[in-house]
């Protein structure tokens, strides 16, 4: 869940002021393993092939289900509500409003660090520990099943989640300078899962949902703040650690990027972790800024292209978040319409669970309605609806009959990651293979002759590669891994930059000169928010070789950004200026900075096709709307010393094209 305004947003432009189907359910298309006899336990394939008996039971339900209705989920249910104050394991709003307890019970790291109850702040690590375990047991005892989420805080700053400075992935991956702090923290999550027992001694199974919505930039681990391959490598690296370093085996793993996509898989399959880490294919999303038609067309589309990639890889899908996040209800049937909407897609229809964010309580957003609340009469008939379950719904969660189809070996490169760029003279190459052992693991650059790569004491092949002095141009080399298991030829490979980038002038934010033609490394440099395309554009720029090419697509979605990190100064500029080719629609465009915390703003229309410089004067910028804290806000020159980061919107206009294509170039301050 973020409450970051690049999702909590109403765009104001310039210029601008369905039917349950019947029918049978649709099969589902593929399944994890071959289908067993009846009678025979059921063959299942999952990220822990040592998983307990409980743990795979409960994928195999989630497979099973999918058709036969979807399961409701609610974060932090026995833990905060609006009908309650003093948390007992028993008080909810969901019973409270219908009688029932939610089918899952959401609960996140953040209870760790006593920073969300019943964890308590300044606690002992033991003390909230058992509380994280107790909310499990709690879920389990009540005939839910469990998942957590993980807000980690910035192992670099030792700020909270929402502070993207320090580049930390980097800093946690093996080798890294918070490498140990990162293993600690994973330590206490092992602790608190592996303690999560029923009364019988059977650990909890728990869907564990680390680094989620990181396709957007409001979070350390997401876009712009670290490259695909790093973010894969370390998702790859907390599951073996809590698997094989920690011996965890009661968890399943989901993996959970946000809206939108527009039906399309290639966004959300960019920092897939592989079939190998994943057990879930999630995905969020909220109703927050348009009304319900726009988003659920959105979310059907996407919801189909996560179960059909679900179905194809033999994984459970799910819509990990969701919600009505509006600031006030535009829709008193929103809960209707969006199970209407759900079951009438033959893909949509078979998601396994949904789960809302926690009501916090106060005057945050109330997700699942209480008694006076104007979803309440809706979120009744959304209890009543057949396809819909709640905890007193489920039957056999745990006890279906499995055996497990044994995992592969399996080889990948931990370090150095693709795109990374290596300045020194030489870097510690790592491997992992798993679950065998290598008889031989090498590495090679270019092709070149191999260097041999020894287990070492963390369980990685590494080795040093000497790289010697980088040439001044930052060339790219490629480097090759070879593991010799079991009588068979493993590899792997990653583009590496050798030297230092060439620096951007001051307030320079992107002139598109510095990747090299290469689109790939142009989008891990941006933040991506909802459906677009960005690819470098010979044909339509302002100097130089390129420019930036923004396809945007407005299908499911009433905007779509793109943003990256400035960390910088900006006091002695007085404006921000761009060459922008617009696409001749009625849409608009806005331009945001980010500086001391709060997002200033400055809007645009996309009308003049003609290419021209556009200049913004901070003067004129004004808080975003929805940052209502700020209101008065003004961007001076104390502020602008604080600038943090850059993002472009467009906007959808009531008369607007679908998509377009608007060229820009040259963003600087000046």
């Amino acid at each position: 869940m973020s409450n970051s305004p690049m999702r909590r947003r109403t765009f104001m432009l310039i210029g601008t002021t369905v039917a349950m189907a019947a029918g049978a359910r649709t099969p589902v298309a593929a399944a994890a393993a071959s289908p067993a006899p009846e009678g025979a336990p059921t063959p299942v394939r999952i990220v822990d092939d040592e998983a307990t008996c409980a743990t795979r039971a409960l994928f195999a339900y989630l497979r099973r289900q999918q058709g036969e209705g979807i399961l409701f989920g609610h974060q932090h249910d026995l833990t905060y509500g609006f009908t309650f104050t003093a948390p007992d394991g028993k008080a909810s709003d969901t019973r409270a409003a219908v009688g029932d307890y939610p089918a899952v019970f959401g609960w996140d790291t953040l209870i760790l660090d006593g920073d969300e109850r019943p964890g308590v702040q300044g606690g002992a690590e033991a003390e909230n520990t058992a509380a994280l375990s107790r909310c499990i047991r709690q879920g389990d005892a009540l005939g839910g099943i469990n998942t957590l989420s993980a807000h980690m805080p910035n192992f670099v700053t030792g700020k909270n989640f929402y502070d993207t400075t320090g580049r930390v992935v980097g800093q946690i991956l093996p080798g890294g300078a918070k490498h140990a702090a990162f293993n600690a923290f994973l330590d206490r999550v092992a602790k608190a899962v592996k303690g999560a027992r029923r009364p019988d001694g059977t650990a909890i199974p728990v869907i564990f949902r680390p680094f989620h919505e990181n396709n957007a930039g409001w979070f350390w681990w997401g876009a712009g703040r670290t490259t695909s391959r790093e973010y894969i490598e370390l998702y790859r690296y907390t599951v073996e650690y809590l698997r094989d370093t920690r011996g965890v085996h009661n968890l399943l793993y989901a993996y959970s990027p946000n809206s939108t996509f527009g039906g399309d898989p290639t966004g959300y399959l960019r920092t897939y972790p592989g079939d190998r880490f994943v057990d879930v294919l999630g995905y969020d999303s909220y109703d927050d800024n348009a009304g319900p038609t726009p988003w659920l067309d959105g979310l059907v589309k996407d919801l189909a292209m996560v179960v059909r990639l679900a179905n194809e890889r033999g994984k459970a899908p799910a819509l990990t978040e969701f919600g009505e996040g509006g600031t006030e209800v535009r829709d008193p049937q929103w809960f209707t319409r969006l199970s209407q909407a759900l079951e009438a897609d033959p893909l949509a229809r078979q998601v396994t669970y949904m789960l809302t964010w926690a009501n916090f309580g106060g005057a945050k957003r109330a997700y699942v309605p209480y008694p006076g609340h104007v979803l309440l009469p809706d979120f009744v008939k959304y209890h009543q609806d057949p396809y819909t379950l709640f905890a007193a719904d489920l039957r056999g969660v745990h006890s279906a009959r499995t055996t497990v189809v044994r995992n592969a070996p399996f080889m990948h490169l931990v370090t150095p990651t693709d795109r990374q760029r290596v300045t020194a003279g030489s870097t510690t190459v790592r491997v992992r293979v798993t679950p065998a052992r290598a008889s031989r693991v090498t590495f090679s650059v270019n092709g070149g002759r191999a260097g041999r790569l020894r287990l070492d004491a963390d369980g990685f092949y590494s080795g040093d590669w000497p790289i010697g002095q980088a040439s001044p141009d930052s060339r790219p080399v490629t480097l090759t891994v070879s593991a010799r298991v079991d009588g068979r030829t493993l590899t792997d490979s990653a583009v590496i930059l050798l030297g230092e980038a060439d620096p951007l002038p001051a307030g320079r934010v992107d002139d598109f000169e510095g990747y090299a033609g290469d689109d790939a490394a142009l989008n891990e440099a941006y933040t991506h928010v909802n459906s677009h395309t960005l690819t470098l554009s010979a044909g339509h720029k302002s100097s130089g070789s390129y420019g930036l090419a923004y396809a945007y697509d407005f299908s499911g979605a009433e905007y779509t950004g793109m943003g990256r990190p400035v960390d910088a100064d900006w006091s002695a500029f007085t404006s921000l200026a761009l060459w922008l080719r617009g696409d001749g629609s009625a849409n608009g465009g806005a331009l945001q900075i980010t500086a001391d915390g709060v997002d200033f703003w400055y809007q645009f229309p996309l009308s003049d096709t003609n290419g021209q410089e556009l200049r913004a004067p901070f003067s004129e910028f004004t808080p975003a709307p929805w940052d209502t804290a700020h209101a008065g806000a003004v961007l001076d020159a104390a502020r602008l010393a604080k600038t943090a980061a850059f993002s472009l919107y467009l906007v959808h206009g009531s008369d607007g094209a679908t998509k377009g294509v608007v060229h820009v170039d040259d963003i600087r301050a000046e």
